[in-house]
């Protein structure tokens, strides 16, 4: 009796191969399970350190039958650059490909990203996120007062046409002489083109002067103003008598008023204000 309940019993004992596949399995279970308790940990501890900041974008596109509206887009400041634009560029590569900018250099050399950052007439790419308050939203225009191509691109054409119109190049009373390599001038008189050579024609300026939002047609400006200045200044070049006589207009020059908002909001740190009061002076003498 003994005898055919052990033989029983051996007959019902399990395989040590099944035994060994199923630690393996329980030991993949419990790996697997722990895997996705830190990765849901790992999520939630990532929207806890998240910081969220809201931008407001100015949209308009010519071929939609609607007018312009604002979008809200949110941005964790933690995966984004410190720049306006670094905010922007991430807006259009994760969420919105249809938001239109112009950018270039992202140096602050091109001029390219100029526009209206919370009221203020900048460079997107010198500007840097406002995040003590993460909870204000950033407000982001085209430059003011310009015809707009699309979203944040404004129509650039008056501004450089008006920047072709003084001809903005060196005119030199003479030809060079033969075996002649450039036009020279003395350090002193280099020094007097510092402060305007380095404007980049971003149109910050003009678009943040009242008197150019009114006459934008016929007054040229702050920068055109200035880049003229630039020549008349050059000792090399031999037409400042005509470039004098060809600004001594009551609309291209005199409606200027000293307001100065170009000189506070140049990303460069130039003073355009003061280039328009040289040439005044310089016609008044």
């Amino acid at each position: 009796m003994n005898v055919v309940m052990n033989a029983t019993l051996r007959k019902k004992e399990v395989p040590p191969a099944f035994l060994s596949l199923a630690a393996r399995s329980l030991s993949s279970a419990a790996s697997s399970s722990e895997a996705s308790l830190k990765s849901g940990a790992a999520d939630s501890l990532k929207k806890k350190n998240e910081k969220i900041k809201y931008f407001k974008v100015y949209r308009w596109d010519p071929e939609q039958q609607q007018r312009p509206y604002l979008s809200t887009y949110p941005v964790d400041l933690n995966d984004c650059g410190p720049m306006i634009l670094d905010a922007l560029i991430k807006i259009k590569n994760e969420q919105d490909p249809t938001l239109t900018f112009r950018r270039s250099c992202r140096e602050g050399i091109c001029g390219s990203c100029a526009m209206n950052i919370n009221g203020v007439n900048t460079l997107a790419c010198l500007s840097y996120i406002e995040d003590e308050d993460a909870k204000k939203a950033t407000k982001i225009y085209p430059l003011p007062h310009m015809y707009v191509v699309k979203d944040l691109v404004p129509d650039m054409g008056n501004f450089y046409e008006q920047y072709r119109s003084i001809e903005p190049w060196l005119q030199p009373a003479e030809e060079k002489k033969e075996g002649q390599a450039e036009f020279l001038q003395s350090r002193q008189d280099r020094a007097k083109l510092d402060g305007m050579y380095e404007c980049i024609l971003c149109a910050c300026c003009s678009t943040a002067c009242p008197s150019y939002w009114w006459n934008a047609d016929k007054y040229l400006g702050p920068a055109v103003l200035m880049q003229a200045y630039r020549w008349i200044e050059d000792s090399r070049d031999g037409k400042t008598k005509q470039r004098l006589a060809e600004l001594d207009d009551a609309f291209k020059l005199y409606r200027c008023h000293t307001i100065m908002n170009c000189t506070k909001v140049c990303p460069k740190h130039l003073n355009p204000g003061k280039a328009i009061a040289q040439i005044k002076k310089k016609l008044a003498h």
